[in-house]
């Protein structure tokens, strides 16, 4: 019976789709930003040799940089003016977060609303300059350094090549940081996690065609890679199952009489997400992860970083044990830090109090603020473990073959998660026209009568 309610909605929505104009506007909208990020990706740096390049990074498509090119899209192989893509924006966001935590006067500031919110988003974009500026200078002496069989990856080394680079890195990241929130504002979605999303869908074809190719010549079994796409498919069911698991917390609301009539004694519930940090923790420990890694790659892919530095990133290389652990202790940290930002267990139960509702057994006030912590935390530590089990499991299993990148858990969970929340957006879209359409309808019959 359920299903076939769920059945005649999603027909109801799939007819009211045609006469949804704004949210067909908003869809156009999205995707032809999604098309400029795209050609963007193919514009190489100036004064780079594609050929060396690409020799270079056939020889290191492991690890670190292997993972960053998945984020970029390709761009960090192909070296365009998207290379850095958003990751600098998604630090600096963690790094703004960190400090409003901290700071007396940023969390006073982000009390303030519209105002302090529009001053926090202003010092995040100066801080994501600053990160880039530092990034792409790091990226552009290692670029020098580099050297192919034909000769280097720099055809004129200089001041000039160091400048150019970091001004074109640079106004690449502050572009998709503008695109990322028009998408948000004008478009269907959070323009950032679609960004990510589109640079990892976009290379899945290749990666496909690149695992069967390596089965055609022998190098992964044919039982292996039926084993991996099984794997994937259910990685993204166990990711779905998880995604839309919640906690129920019942809410009781007491009786009111106002003259002679009754009002109120009905009973509702607080739904809390198992996984309620969503697809932020991975993200920001990636980005933490590569913002620094990045460029000691390059200087040790260039051979002429210190003996420290090259050990560094050879213990950073994908499925190895000091990067697993690096990466599982920022997923949980992250896990638990963004809970803490989206769901204030004290705000919540003064709120209750305040419209008169009280959870059965717990007394209003502070026993209901430390019962809800109580119940988060339970929910955030097993949410933590989902989200390194999605993440680390596939990497370790895949670390040991020339497997992409892109069947690991990290980019399947971003993936279906972009992919859920994308939906639910397209949904509310179309509830929302449906019913602005009974509103105008209820006015035309309120005229006529």
């Amino acid at each position: 019976m359920a299903s076939s309610a769920e059945q005649f909605a999603s027909q109801i929505n799939f007819g009211a789709f045609g006469k949804a104009t704004e949210l067909k506007k908003r869809i156009w909208f999205t995707l032809a930003c999604l098309v400029v990020y795209r050609l963007g990706t193919y514009i190489p740096l100036p004064g780079i040799d594609p050929t060396v390049l690409a020799e270079i990074f056939s020889q290191n498509q492991g690890g670190i940089i292997g993972m960053f090119d998945m984020f970029s899209g390709g761009a960090l192989s192909r070296m365009t003016i998207f290379a850095l893509n958003i990751m600098p924006y998604i630090s600096a966001a963690i790094i703004m977060q960190l400090m409003t935590a901290v700071s007396p006067n940023l969390e006073a500031l982000k009390k303030e609303g519209e105002t302090g919110r529009k001053k926090i988003n202003q010092y995040t974009r100066y801080l994501t300059v600053l990160l880039a500026a530092v990034q792409a200078y790091g990226i552009s002496v290692g670029l020098e350094g580099m050297q192919g069989s034909t000769g280097n990856a720099v055809m004129n080394p200089g001041v000039f090549f160091r400048a150019t680079t970091v001004i074109t890195l640079v106004g690449g990241t502050i572009f998709l940081m503008w695109l990322g929130e028009q998408i948000t504002a004008r478009g269907v979605g959070n323009g950032i996690s679609l960004i990510i999303f589109s640079g990892i869908v976009a290379n899945l074809p290749v990666a496909l065609a690149g695992t069967l190719e390596l089965g055609r010549t022998g190098a992964l079994s044919t039982l292996f890679i039926l084993f991996l796409l099984v794997m994937a498919v259910g990685v993204i069911a166990f990711i779905c199952f998880i995604e839309r698991s919640q906690r129920r917390i019942i809410v009781q609301y007491p009786k009111r009489q106002v003259g002679n009539r009754m009002f109120g004694g009905e009973s509702s519930h607080l739904p809390l997400k198992l996984n309620v940090s969503g697809v932020i923790p991975p993200i920001f420990a990636s980005s933490l992860l590569l913002m620094p890694v990045t460029v000691a790659s390059f200087s040790a892919t260039s051979g002429n970083g210190p003996e420290w530095l090259i050990t560094l990133t050879s213990l950073l290389g994908q499925g190895q044990p000091l990067y697993l652990a690096l990466y599982i202790g920022l997923i949980v940290f992250f896990a638990f830090f963004y809970t803490a930002i989206v769901f204030n267990p004290q705000e919540t139960a003064d709120n209750l109090r305040k419209y008169g509702g009280f959870i059965p057994g717990i007394r209003p006030g502070k026993n209901t603020a430390d019962y809800l912590d109580y119940v988060l935390t339970r929910l955030t530590v097993a949410g933590a473990a989902y989200l390194a089990l999605v993440c680390i499991m596939p990497e370790i299993l895949t670390s040991q073959y020339s497997v992409p990148f892109y069947f690991g858990g990290t980019s399947l969970l971003i993936v279906v998660t972009v992919t859920m929340d994308t939906v639910t957006q397209v949904q509310s879209h179309l509830l929302a026209h449906q019913y602005e359409g009974l509103i105008k309808k209820s006015k035309i019959r309120g005229k006529r009568g």
